[in-house]
């Protein structure tokens, strides 16, 4: 028995339909009449025989089964629309939409003052950013990239590591005059810690020495926030002892605000990251995201080299 090819177009309508959560506004990108695009989902449904979307006056909702299919079919449009863009001539003017996932503190901190320059250069690229501490599913969400501070695990996602990024145990200098500055994670059990909550392991504060090896400590937290700069005002006004990326106070200690302390004893390191759906093909606006944010990120005062 022959087997149908599949409908690839309906398959890539209903990724951007899910994208967008609207049939007009799907139709409206992709450049289509609306009857076009419902009678598309429908004929995907029909032919797979379940439903994908549930469709109200007011709402759209995906079903159980089109979550279950929409990472393909989000694939499907990204790799159409890759594939389109690698036939142009290099020479083409990148265009449309790029979805971006970064954390809040950084995407308000950094990211946002190099993007003036990138509209600038790019006046046919639209960038849709979307701030959030939680690490986002790109290919169910859509988006084409991502940037995270962590240590990556084993990912089928492509990463691209653009610097190191340290952590350091600060507080105000008021504050070490009257708690006393430690000099080994031990004595920390005596301080009051201002922590994030959005770690792997909240609460737990790791260190290594050259020669005495690893230690970890749970320090008794007197506020907690899933927003690590919610963190900074109290550490300036002397209220306890945080662990915190260097991007997020370096101007703090720049400024005499913050000091850090235990310098012979080094939280593990996190990284700046780029990471994109595991895909060979770029559309050539995507690109051009990823060298703009590469070339001016790994720039920042507080950047170490990716080692």
């Amino acid at each position: 028995m022959t087997r149908q090819l599949p409908d690839l177009e309906a398959w890539a309508i209903f990724a951007k339909v899910a994208e967008t959560g609207s049939f007009a506004r799907a139709a409206q990108e992709l450049g289509l009449a609306n009857p076009t695009v419902s009678k598309a989902i429908t004929r995907l449904e029909a032919r797979m025989g379940v439903s994908l979307l549930n469709r109200t006056s007011r709402r759209l909702a995906l079903t159980e089964g089109g979550r279950a299919v929409l990472g393909r079919a989000t694939r499907i449009l990204r790799e159409g629309e890759a594939a389109e863009d690698e036939a142009k001539e290099q020479s083409a003017i990148p265009r449309g939409r790029v979805r971006i996932s970064a954390p809040v503190s950084f995407g308000i901190g950094y990211m946002a003052a190099t993007l003036p320059a990138f509209l600038e250069a790019y006046p046919e690229v639209t960038l849709d950013v979307a701030l959030s501490d939680r690490h986002v599913d790109l290919v169910a969400g859509g988006f084409d990239l991502a940037l995270r501070i962590a240590r990556l695990g084993d990912s089928s996602l492509i990463a691209r590591r653009l610097c190191t990024v340290r952590l350091l145990l600060v507080a105000s200098p008021e504050y070490w005059n009257r708690a006393g500055r430690p000099t080994h994670p031990a004595e920390l059990g005596h301080h009051r810690a201002l922590a994030y909550s959005g770690a792997t392991n909240p609460g737990l504060w790791r260190f290594t020495h050259p020669h005495f090896g690893d230690e970890a400590i749970m320090p008794s937290v007197a506020f907690w926030a899933d927003n690590a700069d919610m963190l900074t005002p109290a550490l300036v006004a002397g209220q306890g002892v945080a662990l915190q990326p260097e991007f997020l106070v370096w101007r703090e200690l720049r400024d005499g605000t913050l000091e850090a302390a235990m310098p012979d004893w080094a939280a593990p390191v996190l990284a700046l990251h780029l990471v994109m759906p595991p895909s060979t093909l770029r559309p050539l606006r995507v690109q051009a995201v990823i060298d703009h944010l590469a070339r001016t990120l790994a720039k920042a005062p507080w950047a170490l080299p990716p080692g």
